[in-house]
């Protein structure tokens, strides 16, 4: 095991978690800047050269975990917290993708952001994926974006 220690913290415009857009549709298009300390700007040697950018960051506002969640894009069921992006985890670690607009020494500004300002950063990776689109599946959130179109 290891401790963890954050490398930057996100400048974000959410203060409060209801803030953050969620459920179907919800659009992750805000701005934020990834303020890497000092000691670890060296690391940043390369990065502007990928257009986005796998955050993991921490829940450090969550406290407990549950098993079980009721996310909003299908409250009515219940779904395993490891097929939901819920907060409350036995390990509070998030992960967000983020276009990568600019750096500015040890500033990254960045779109997509779905963060509280202040939340601790533990890594920065390059988005790679080489998985075809049309081999992806979204499991049951496929099914709750169905029938809240079918809703409308």
């Amino acid at each position: 095991m290891f401790t963890s220690m954050p490398i930057a913290y996100a400048r974000t415009p959410y203060q409060a978690t209801s803030e953050i857009p969620k459920g179907c549709g919800a659009k992750h298009d805000a701005e934020g800047v990834l303020e890497i300390l000092p000691e670890f700007e060296a690391g940043l040697l390369g990065i502007e050269g990928f257009s986005h950018l796998y955050v993991i960051w921490e829940f450090d506002k969550s406290g407990d975990y549950d098993l079980v969640a009721h996310p909003p894009t299908d409250s009515s069921r219940p779904h395993g917290v490891f097929a939901t992006r819920s907060p409350r985890r036995p390990n509070p670690i998030a992960l967000t993708v983020v276009e990568l607009i600019r750096r500015d020494s040890a500033k990254l500004h960045v779109k997509g952001v779905d963060m509280l300002d202040g939340t601790p950063i533990l890594d920065i990776k390059p988005y790679l994926s080489s998985i075809p689109e049309e081999k992806l599946r979204r499991g049951w959130l496929a099914e709750a974006e169905a029938r809240n179109r079918a809703v409308r």
